[in-house]
């Protein structure tokens, strides 16, 4: 069966992506739980260790405080409580720190640092999967033990108001709650005005034990404009006003006798410098937690805040309440909270966190007896017992007390292994799963290299032996080999696998799969082997690489192989900007050698990848009068191109190493510089108009122009920048009307060339009509990107833009570079432009704030399409362009360009996804595989979903017009 280059790639391209999803499902597991179906009870407490036969009944547990008051401020980063900007915007809460009733620590958070995934941290106090990433955008049920639960279970009252996340994984803890989404974050105001308005009367009464606050609106400011914008310190200062609302309500409830409340101060994550989150560095997991009781002693000056897990505060909650320890709890007692119990409930408190670290313990690791925390626990258990059989005597001498600090300091030992032993675990990886998927990866990348010389010939077209293989008996009996192993693989691994927890139906497509690939894959490597004598003397005699086939070839293995390094992943952009410089170094020797020299040979090689001998033809030569104009326009492209690569890398840092430093877009993003920023706002969306309207309609033209307008309009009404008559500035507002009017001028202007392009293929077959039918909707496609992307970086999509222009008119065409080497290039730009947009490898650099431009409200499918959109555009745009410019050539000197440029971008997806897959498979017990890898991983996966819709769009123009002709 022959299909066409195209159809073939994107066919590989949707297997890869469900063995993709099958590695992920696998590689991303549930973190380390509890075997126990049932949660933890009061009952099932331990006693106090006790050696003798004396009497002891102590298995109560005794609250500590009487109501607790939980303020969470979403991003709240340990600076803004702890730093210069807590001393200036929150003078009360710093004065509680330096001289309060209180206790201060730096509260660090795991990656990832999303909100959901911390919630669970604070309430189950385990160390949720990376998944949950992906989980945060609908968090389900959380149904494992945690602190709401073991509250409500013992009668405990609790009301919630704030991020609705809360009441999506609690749904029926609370007595009362009022939820705000956490996703439009272009409110940060009314969206924590939802929760101050109930505070006055819920502080008033008294048929509550557990208030939950969560305050959204300084989470929501740093996605939109940053930790340094001007719109901190007032929200600072609001919480600041708040706290001091519930401290004084709190303190003036207490009563002699009774017993004390508690106010905690906290924070789900930090906040990095480009105002998001997600990654690992330390503005995002270091975050402020204050624990604020009239039981606690005075201070007399600011101490250094001392550093604790965030997973620690749910074991010194649950105490501190009265509760048991939640059972998959991986944190440590808070120490210095308990000084003021006696030192016999010290040591009971200490007992019962690492009796429940033990109990995890021995569920989930086989040779728990081997662990060092486990010994250190049993040795501190003994010295409990002899210190509880003495203080029972009635032993009051120094010798107790000493005794009982040494049992405290073997209490902190053992709990400090038996957390680290745990933390990291982690979780089991679902190998099964993860094989499956990688060797299907590994099947797609194999059938596309073992097709190249078909895919790249004349003809474009692939011999897939499909049928043959299908009615083969070595098909059948590797099914029912793979059928066997399934079978043998489910019944020893139990329910552990994804694979084995699928029905019949789905799992015998999977297999059905599996072995048609390989069959295929032996079938096309014995038809290679046997013609590979003749193939092997016509290369031979073939012409050999150029020096930019030996670049492009180099580099995109370069760049493969540099992925095995967790600091090549981290500063990976530098890599891309070293290849685009050295790409531009070379073709502007390719240049010179055109014009300096004589002209280079072109030789007849009947296996051409891109049918390069068809173009001088087909070419019109250039003229006397022209060629000195052409050759110096040639020469000043890919220097023009290396200038606006080196400004477009001065415009926004990423990275790891330098993502501390100031660059221009924080610059343009001061306050003080906003004429700058109007200024050239003003100037790109004018660049953009003039590069892209040449090949648009006349209605097109009219319609971007007034998107553009409308693109401005936009920002100008959020705030970002300033109309020339604005003499200062304006009221802030959230542009949803700017922003649709720009989205209404997006959609007519794909539909008129969605219009163009079907009247192209069914009405008449006219190639200058399809060419601007693709040019509309490239040009709508830049208009959304424009709305998208933030002031300071639309000079990135004018310089784009520049580039493709002149690349397109004065090197492709004129160096006579075929399909498969401007395929490669643009790829390569893509790849930059997706850095030069100041993204990088880490989640925190993903602007979520796109996902929100014109909505009033959180619609989970716009803002998810949008949020990728944005963050994928540099990418996305430079393949539009290349389907544009390989339909031009197709239409007139190259008719199998576009399946050449299919098939090509396909290979150049499918190399680093396959070997990234095997290489993290080989590295899942990395230092750094959360951190680092991990995120990688998922921005590959998403890259390569990407790719896919691209290629599908490759196939239908490349099929649009071979059934036009």
């Amino acid at each position: 069966m022959k299909i066409s280059s195209s159809v073939f790639a994107s066919f590989c391209l949707m297997i890869e992506i469900s063995g993709i999803a099958l590695f992920l499902r696998g590689f991303f597991p549930a973190p380390i739980k509890s075997s126990f179906s049932s949660k933890t009870k009061l009952s099932d407490l331990p006693a106090e260790p006790l050696t003798g036969n004396n009497p002891n009944s102590s298995t109560i547990l005794v609250p500590l405080f009487h109501r607790v008051v939980i303020v969470l401020i979403d991003a709240l980063r340990e600076d803004f409580v702890f730093g210069a900007k807590g001393r200036q915007y929150m003078p009360y809460t710093q004065h509680l720190v330096e001289w309060g009733s209180s206790h201060s620590f730096v509260a660090k958070a795991r990656a990832p640092t999303v909100t959901m995934p911390r919630i669970k941290a604070l309430t189950t106090g385990s160390i949720p999967g990376f998944i949950d990433v992906v989980m945060n955008l609908n968090s389900p049920v959380l149904l494992e033990d945690n602190l709401l639960w073991q509250a409500k279970a013992i009668g405990k009252r609790i009301i919630f108001y704030g991020d609705d996340t809360w009441i999506r994984l609690f749904p029926k803890h609370f007595m009362e709650y009022d939820g705000t989404t956490s996703f439009f974050v272009s409110d940060y105001t009314e969206v924590d005005n939802n929760v101050t308005r109930h505070l006055d009367s819920t502080l008033k009464r008294d048929d509550w034990d557990i208030l939950i606050l969560h305050y959204l609106g300084l989470d929501h400011i740093g996605h939109l404009s940053g930790p340094h914008s001007s719109l901190i310190g007032p929200k600072l200062l609001e919480m600041d006003d708040i706290l001091r609302k519930i401290h004084s309500s709190l303190t003036s409830q207490e009563t002699e006798g009774s017993l004390p409340n508690l106010l905690v101060l906290c924070g789900d994550h930090g906040m990095s410098e480009t105002g998001s989150h997600g990654g690992s560095s330390d503005p995002e997991i270091n975050t402020p937690l204050v624990l604020i009781s009239s039981a606690f002693k005075r201070k007399v000056g600011m101490d250094n805040p001392g550093t604790v897990e965030q997973v620690d505060v749910l074991p010194t909650l649950a105490l501190g309440l009265g509760l048991p320890i939640s059972q998959n709890n991986v944190g440590c007692l808070i120490s210095p909270v308990f000084e003021h119990t006696s030192l016999r409930d010290q040591l009971r408190f200490m007992h019962l966190n690492s009796f429940q670290l033990i109990c995890l313990l021995k569920d989930s690791t086989p040779n728990f007896q081997k662990e060092e925390g486990y010994e250190q626990f049993h040795f501190a258990e003994k010295s409990h017992g002899n210190w509880i059989k003495l203080y029972l005597e009635g032993n009051t001498s120094e010798v107790l007390s000493n005794l009982g600090r040494k049992v405290l300091r073997q209490y902190v030992d053992a709990l400090k292994a038996l957390s680290s032993a745990l933390s990291k675990q982690l979780g089991k990886y679902d190998m099964y799963s993860m094989i499956v998927g990688m060797v299907l990866v590994l099947q797609v990348l194999m059938a596309l290299l073992l097709a190249m010389p078909e895919a790249l010939s004349r003809g474009a077209e692939v011999e897939i032996p499909l049928t043959s293989t299908l009615l083969s008996l070595p098909f059948y009996m590797l099914w029912l080999l793979c059928c066997s192993i399934h079978v043998l693989v489910c019944t020893s691994a139990g329910s552990s696998c994804y694979l084995c927890n699928l029905s019949w139906i789905p799992a015998l497509a999977a297999i059905t799969t599996f072995s048609a690939m390989l069959c295929v894959l032996l079938s096309m490597a014995g038809r290679k082997l046997a013609s590979g004598a003749k193939t092997g003397t016509k290369n031979v005699n073939g012409s050999g690489f150029s020096e930019l086939d030996v670049l492009l070839l180099i580099g995109t293995l370069g760049n493969v192989i540099s992925l095995g390094s967790s600091s090549f992943i981290e500063e990976e952009h530098q890599t891309w900007y070293f290849m685009i410089n050295t790409l531009c170094l070379v073709i502007f020797q390719d240049v010179c050698c055109k014009y300096f020299r004589e002209r280079r040979n072109s030789s007849d090689d009947d296996s051409y990848l891109a049918s390069k001998q068809d173009l001088p033809s087909l070419l019109s030569p250039i003229s006397e009068q022209g060629i000195g104009s052409h050759k110096w326009l040639a020469l000043s492209t890919p220097l023009l191109t290396l200038a606006c690569c080196r400004l477009l890398r001065s415009l926004n840092q990423t990275g790891v190493q330098w993502m501390h430093l100031p660059d221009l877009s924080h610059w343009l993003n001061r306050w003080e510089h906003k004429a700058e920023l109007s200024l050239l706002s003003a100037a790109s969306l004018l660049l953009i108009f003039f590069f892209v309207q040449k090949c648009c309609s006349l209605v097109s033209k009219i319609a971007l122009a007034l998107g553009l307008l409308g693109v401005y309009s936009y920002r100008a009404a959020v705030g970002n920048v300033l109309f020339p008559w604005q003499l200062g500035s304006r009221d802030i507002s959230k542009g949803t009307v700017e922003a649709r009017f720009v989205y209404i001028f997006i959609l007519g202007i794909l539909f008129t060339g969605s219009k163009d392009l079907l009247r192209s293929q069914v009405i008449t077959a006219d190639s200058r009509l399809k060419s601007r039918g693709l040019w509309e909707v490239y040009s709508g496609i830049v208009l959304l990107c424009a709305l998208l992307f933030r002031p300071h970086n639309l000079p990135v999509l004018a310089c784009s833009l520049l580039i493709q222009t002149t690349m397109a008119q004065y090197i492709w065409k004129e160096l006579q570079y075929d399909a498969a080497q401007t395929t490669i290039m643009h790829y390569w730009f893509g790849q930059a432009f997706f850095y030069f947009q100041g993204n990088s490898n880490n989640i925190a650099t993903v602007d979520i704030s796109a996902g929100f431009v014109g909505l009033e409200s959180y619609l989970a499918i716009p803002a998810i399409f949008l949020t990728a959109f944005s963050t994928y555009s540099g990418p996305l745009l430079w393949a539009c362009h290349l389907v544009c410019y390989l339909s031009s050539a197709q239409d007139s000197w190259n008719p199998a360009s576009v399946g050449h440029g299919c098939y090509c971008f396909a290979l150049l997806r499918s190399i680093p996804t396959v070997v990234y897959i095997i290489l993290v498979t080989a590295l899942r017990y990395h230092l750094f595989i959360w951190s680092v890898f991990s995120p990688k991983l998922l921005y590959e996966a998403m890259h390569t979903l990407v790719t896919t819709v691209v290629c599908i769009f490759f196939t239908a123009m490349d099929q649009n017009h071979i059934g036009q002709s």
